[in-house]
């Protein structure tokens, strides 16, 4: 399991600019980094718009998506651009449509003392359910048997048989 890690503030440099003043060397590996992000890229958008939903789980497993058994991922979920392999699904989870996993926080250098840029693994426990339109943020780990309501927008972890609802998520109810 990937733990949380730093990384650095977005800055507005050019891509063709950064690429020109390397080396050679430094530049043949940008090519194989912009290969592998397309590529990616091409499997995300295959995933994020096929109808079928074991292929949407094929996708993202191609992708660094770490999916356990029984999977049910609907149509159009955001699962992290940056880094799919930061993102943990177990054994039976249903992500119905329009979910977006954040894995990452990368804010303009202009925030620099005001917010952290970084990385950090959200892990999704067994027999989770998590609702229609559904914002799940960095670092956060969903118990086994929980219910994310619809609309909700998860700050915290959310313990083990628990429902949770609202902007911030607060648990509404706890069972067994």
């Amino acid at each position: 399991m990937k733990e949380k890690k730093a990384l650095p503030y977005y800055s507005n440099t050019s891509v063709i600019y950064n690429i020109k003043k390397s080396s050679d060397f430094r530049r043949q590996i940008k090519v194989v980094f912009i290969f592998n992000k397309v590529i990616k890229f091409l499997w995300e958008m295959l995933a994020y718009n096929c109808p079928i939903n074991g292929l949407r789980i094929l996708f993202h497993r191609w992708r660094g998506v770490n999916i356990g058994k029984n999977v049910f991922i609907g149509l159009r979920c955001t699962l992290d651009h940056a880094y799919p392999e930061y993102i943990y699904l177990e054994d039976n989870v249903i992500l119905t449509g329009d979910i977006y996993l954040i894995a990452h926080s990368k804010p303009s250098s202009h925030f620099k003392r005001k917010l952290q840029s970084y990385v950090a693994p959200i892990i999704i426990m067994k027999n989770t359910f998590v609702g229609v339109n559904t914002t799940i943020l960095p670092g956060v780990t969903i118990g086994e048997g929980s219910v994310i309501s619809a609309g909700s927008v998860v700050f915290n972890s959310v313990p083990s048989n628990s429902i949770v609802n609202g902007n911030p998520a607060v648990i509404i109810r706890t069972f067994k």
